[in-house]
C-alpha cells in the first residue's frame, strides 16, 4: 500500500488548511484520516461541506453516529469503524447497540434499527431501494423525506470510508480500544 502523507495544520496545502482547522476545532485535533485526505484539498473541503450539511440536518448526534458507524461497517473501513464507535459511545449510544452494528446486526432500539437498516440497504443495493425499504423506515416514525438525508450521510461516509481504505491511517491511541477488523 502506498504511504500517504499525514499533513498537519502547518504542513498541509494552503487550500486544505481551512478544512483541517475546522476539523481540529470540532475534534480538538486533526484525526489521522483527514490528515491524509488533506493531500486533496478538493476532497477534504467537499467532505467538510457535506458533513456540515449532514450534521445540520434532522438527525440527532446519536442517530448520526448510528448512520456513520453502519456505513463504515457496511463499507468495511476499519479506521472509521473505530472512530465512530468512539463517537457513538461518547454521544450516548449503548455499548450493546455499538457492538451490534460492529457485528453487522441491528441496534436494539427500533428507531435506530430502522435507521441502520436503511443505511446498510442503501449501500448494499447501491441506492436501488424499494417501497418495502422505505416503508420499514417510515413505519419506525421517520418522515419519508429523511430517506434523502440518509442518502446525504451515506455520500459523506463514502468519502471518508474510501479514503481510509485507500490511505490506511493508523488508529489514534484514543480510538485503539475500538479497533475493528474487516
Amino acid at each position: 500500500m502506498a504511504n500517504f502523507t499525514a499533513y498537519t495544520l502547518e504542513s498541509a496545502p494552503d487550500q486544505s488548511k481551512p478544512a483541517l482547522n475546522s476539523l481540529a476545532e470540532i475534534f480538538g485535533m486533526v484525526p489521522n484520516m483527514p490528515a491524509r485526505m488533506a493531500g486533496s484539498p478538493r476532497l477534504l473541503t467537499a467532505l467538510v461541506s457535506v458533513f456540515n450539511q449532514a450534521h445540520g440536518g434532522n438527525f440527532n448526534e446519536q442517530q448520526m453516529q448510528v448512520l456513520l458507524l453502519t456505513n463504515a461497517v457496511t463499507n468495511g473501513s476499519a479506521w472509521p469503524v473505530a472512530f465512530h464507535s468512539f463517537l457513538g459511545l461518547k454521544e450516548g449510544l449503548s455499548e450493546a447497540d455499538v457492538q451490534a452494528i460492529r457485528e453487522r446486526r441491528l441496534p436494539w432500539d427500533p428507531k435506530l434499527a430502522a435507521l441502520s437498516r436503511l443505511a446498510r440497504t442503501l449501500i448494499e443495493k447501491r441506492g436501488r431501494i424499494d417501497e418495502h425499504d422505505i416503508a420499514a423506515f417510515t413505519e419506525a416514525g421517520f418522515d419519508q423525506a429523511l430517506v434523502l438525508d440518509v442518502v446525504l450521510v451515506v455520500a459523506a461516509s463514502t468519502m471518508t470510508n474510501y479514503t481510509a481504505s485507500v490511505t490506511q491511517p493508523p488508529l489514534e491511541e484514543l480510538f485503539e480500544p475500538h479497533e475493528w477488523k474487516v
